[in-house]
């Protein structure tokens, strides 16, 4: 019988970007005019949030949040490593990348022969700036493996209706969540040569053409010559289904002959996404609530949670944790919880675990 270890990481953007250049997402909201200015007024924050922010808009803390992150994700890659696996299955979400216009399927394994990725490049050609000063023209590739069509039939077969694709439809190598996840766990670039499994999760739901991959949702004009917005779609699946889901992607793979890590990579509730606290900070208390749940193996907690609830607390993005809940609801593991980071000021709480055979 095959073994499996669990991973729960996170692809926030953040990690890319240098921290000098205090391109968060709060700095970004300061100069958003949708935000009353009332809402911009640090003394109308919360107590921990204006500490947060300190007198130095945020940099101190981000380098202590890199730090931490920094030091979590190498020692998930020493688990990884000690683990050895045949292959690494990504559950990431698709924002806007290939899930567009023509079709959104609810899952979608990835079963390309190869990945060939330049994340520095811009779309105008110039150099993304990023913390291990690489070029724009920087390649990194990955390898696919035949564990892609042996999940998607035995997910077909046990009455998952997954997509699976051979080739990208629009986004060249791979979107950000798997790619971010690729280069977080090599951040010191010694090499990261498991073949990979990307998984992608239709997370973002009502949102995922209404806002087209940004924060904002997209506007068209009317008959009569006005701009609307753009109507929300229909939602993503259940964090219910994803459990499902995560469960029977395990009993897969426990029935193949390969060592396989399940890797779920996502930050959980994105300031960006939560309209009630204005977009300018996430939901804390519901991403200390799940955690809590979370490090106690409490996975029932989050199968009855409701996709309203979900996208209440900016936690779309959570589905993908919700599908490695379900695997190690089905292994019968707890976590180990390697790093937990809640913040006001830096997009969203962010969360590094492990769940060994």
């Amino acid at each position: 019988m095959a073994e499996i270890l669990g991973i729960g990481v996170t692809h926030s953007p953040s990690l890319i970007s240098p921290d000098e250049l205090k391109n968060y997402s709060l700095t970004r909201a300061l100069r958003n005019e949708r935000i009353p200015s009332e809402q911009k007024n640090p003394e109308n924050w919360p107590d921990a949030m204006r500490k947060e922010w300190g007198d130095d808009e945020g940099y101190s803390s981000a380098l202590y949040q890199r730090e931490r992150l920094v030091a979590g994700f190498r020692k998930v890659r020493a688990e990884l490593d000690a683990f050895n696996p045949d292959v690494v299955l990504v559950w990431g979400d698709d924002q806007y990348e290939n899930f567009k216009e023509d079709i959104i399927p609810a899952f979608c394994v990835m079963a390309y022969e190869e990945y060939e990725c330049r994340p520095f490049t811009t779309k105008d050609g110039g150099t993304r700036p990023n913390v291990w000063g690489e070029p724009a023209d920087k390649t990194f590739r990955y390898q696919g493996h035949p564990a892609a069509r042996h999940l998607a039939g035995a997910l077909i077969d046990d009455g998952f209706d997954v997509a699976y694709a051979y080739k990208p439809l629009h986004e060249p190598g791979l979107g950000h969540a798997f790619l971010n996840t690729l280069l977080y766990l090599d951040y010191d670039r010694i090499g990261f040569d498991y073949p990979v499994i990307p998984f992608a999760i239709n997370c973002y739901g009502s949102r995922i053409i209404r806002n087209r991959g940004g924060a904002s949702p997209q506007t068209v004009n009317g008959p009569d010559g006005v701009q609307r917005e753009v109507p929300a779609d229909p939602p993503g699946p259940s964090p219910k289904r994803c459990m499902e889901l995560g469960a029977a992607a395990a009993r897969a793979m426990l029935e193949s002959p390969w060592r396989v890590a399940l890797i779920a990579s996502s930050s959980w509730s994105h300031a960006f996404l939560t309209e009630k606290n204005w977009w300018m900070y996430c939901d804390v208390e519901s991403d200390r609530a799940r955690f809590e749940e979370f490090q106690a193996g409490n996975f029932e907690a989050w199968r009855g949670l409701t996709t309203a609830q979900v996208e209440d607390a900016g936690q779309q993005e959570m589905l993908n944790w919700m599908c490695l809940a379900g695997a190690l609801s089905e292994l019968e593991r707890k976590p180990e919880i390697v790093e937990f980071q809640q913040t006001y000021v830096h997009n969203s709480s962010k969360c590094l675990a492990v769940a060994r055979p």
